[in-house]
């Protein structure tokens, strides 16, 4: 799938992965953050909608800027494909009536991140441009952030991984 489906806010992904970490743990822990108004430990990943004529690829080093702050990263690896997602009537009349639009769901176009940065690089007031979405941040193995995630949302996290899985172990190296 070249393109996002009809119907679907297109957005981007963003899995941001710290590689220097990986000695507690086989792959690399991600980050996760929380957003303002949701009851916490749900977590997502930083996200965001791709402005009109931009790239995801664009957009993706735009979002988590201005999401995390955070400029100390460099993509890895893009999912081939876009993964979508419906909301649940709930949410979808909620955020459609914020938006003024009539999703489906999202399609995102997911890309991997190394951050390459300090800890005290996140910060979850972004670079300033936007109003801030997240309240708290977390790093998290990948099982933990498929575990944590809202149903709804799993099947694109699950998905996403599997894609980025090769990156995110410790030793990269094929074995022979």
């Amino acid at each position: 799938m070249d393109a996002p489906p009809q119907g679907y806010r297109t957005n981007v992904g963003i899995c941001l992965a710290n590689p220097s970490l990986t000695k507690a743990s086989p792959q690399a822990p991600i980050l996760l953050i929380c957003a303002l108004g949701l009851s916490c430990p749900i977590p997502t990943y930083s996200r965001g909608g791709i402005d009109a004529g931009e790239e995801p690829r664009a957009a993706a080093v735009r979002e988590l800027r201005e999401e995390t702050g955070v400029t100390s990263a460099e993509i890895v690896a893009e999912a081939p494909n876009w993964l979508t997602y419906d909301f649940p009537p709930d949410v979808r009349e909620k955020l459609n009536a914020r938006w003024g639009t009539d999703w489906k769901g999202q399609a995102q176009k997911w890309f991997l991140f190394r951050f390459t940065g300090n800890d005290d690089a996140i910060n979850l007031n972004g670079d300033g441009s936007e109003k801030p979405e997240f309240a708290e941040w977390a790093w998290m193995t990948p099982q933990e952030v498929i575990e944590k995630a809202v149903e709804f949302k799993k099947p694109v996290y699950e998905e996403a991984l599997k894609h980025f899985a090769p990156y995110l172990q410790s030793d990269p190296t094929p074995s022979s």
